[in-house]
């Protein structure tokens, strides 16, 4: 596939490279992406507390190994997963034809897709991608794009203060080992706040918000009404 202009301009090949290097580890639950599917059945429960997900056309964004998409599908979404990491990508295929799940995964940038696929999904969601691109409005943006009139988009990321410094790079990557080191980088850290400036002027709305609990020195994973850290926000398009 051809490099667009968007796949260099709106994407960290440091961050693209790290991720393809432990590729091989994405499907492995208690490997360096394990967080992910600790906390994968949170997201989809708070997805369910605004849309069914059965029978609706869902984008997943910066979709990496499949671990949502894979879960949206099985729920009976029909789903399309896009990222610029390839290898993962090639990853998330493979456990597919394992699996038996269907997904339809493309190895395209987000704005670009949007450019073909306007108000085509009833759903969007894009977790755990926006810390890690140079312009997260852009990404934002294209999710708005890609969603029908009415219909959700979904998003998670981490604050940008102390407290989620502590726990998402020191505590997380550089003592525990629950993410691999280099994951994050706190500067690309976004507040809830700028995130909704960023939704407002994708004519996205905030509908609700929750934050992620995940304490694996306590075994305590699941939804809490606290953003200080990893969090959640549901956005309706304007009709």
């Amino acid at each position: 596939m051809t490099e667009s202009t968007f796949h260099k301009g709106n994407a960290d090949q440091a961050e693209l490279d790290n991720f393809n290097r432990l590729s091989n580890t994405w499907w492995d639950t208690e490997g360096e992406f394990g967080a992910l599917h600790k906390i994968n059945p949170f997201r989809l429960d708070f997805i369910r507390r605004h849309q069914t997900i059965e029978n609706q056309s869902i984008l997943d964004i910066g979709c990496g190994g499949g671990i949502l998409s894979e879960s949206l599908a099985v729920a009976g979404a029909q789903v399309t997963g896009i990222d610029l990491a390839d290898e993962v990508l090639t990853v998330a295929k493979l456990h597919g034809l394992d699996s038996g799940v269907k997904v339809d995964y493309q190895l395209i940038a987000a704005e670009e897709y949007a450019q073909s696929n306007r108000e085509r999904h009833d759903i969007v969601t894009c977790m755990e991608m926006l810390e890690h691109v140079p312009d997260p409005a852009s990404i934002i943006q294209a999710a708005s794009d890609c969603v029908k009139p009415g219909g959700w988009v979904f998003f998670s990321t981490l604050n940008r203060n102390y407290k989620a410094y502590l726990l998402a790079i020191f505590a997380a990557e550089q003592v525990m080992n629950l993410v691999p080191k280099g994951t994050h980088s706190y500067e690309k850290f976004i507040t809830p706040a700028e995130m909704d400036e960023m939704a407002r002027q994708a004519d996205l709305f905030l509908r609700d918000s929750s934050g992620i609990e995940f304490n694996p020195l306590l075994n305590r994973y699941g939804l809490s009404d606290k953003v200080d850290v990893n969090y959640l926000l549901a956005y309706q398009k304007a009709e």
